[in-house]
């Protein structure tokens, strides 16, 4: 399996607090890779693949991850994930945005976003 990106995401209470947290990580140097209105993907010019995510909500899953991993094939890890027994927290699917992606629940209790890009 090959892990093309890991990106830490959080939920932010308002519009207001995702501005704030550009301007803030903008003084650690990242730069708006990505704003859909509800996410805002933060990225480092110099190194594209260290990225941060703040949502106010997630649209087409039922809560906000804690964490992004980005795959090479979605479809062969999420079929790993499903016969491991883990708690599959929302189906594989095809967003409209380009990517596919499904969420599931770690050990730990925390929520993660496998995915991969369509448009490769």
């Amino acid at each position: 399996m090959t892990i093309r990106r890991i990106m830490p995401d959080f939920q932010v209470a308002s519009q207001e607090a995702l501005d704030s947290s550009k301007s803030f990580y903008g003084l650690l140097g990242f730069e708006e890779a990505m704003d859909m209105g509800w996410v805002v993907t933060l990225a480092s010019p110099a190194n594209p693949t260290a990225q941060i995510s703040f949502f106010t909500e997630e649209r087409t899953a039922p809560v906000v991850p804690d964490l992004s991993v980005e795959v090479e094939d979605v479809d062969a890890v999420y079929e790993q994930v499903r016969a491991s027994g883990a708690e599959i927290v929302r189906e594989i699917r095809d967003e409209e945005w380009g990517v596919r992606r499904f969420f599931v629940r770690d050990p730990n209790g925390r929520v993660v976003n496998v995915l991969t890009h369509s448009a490769r």
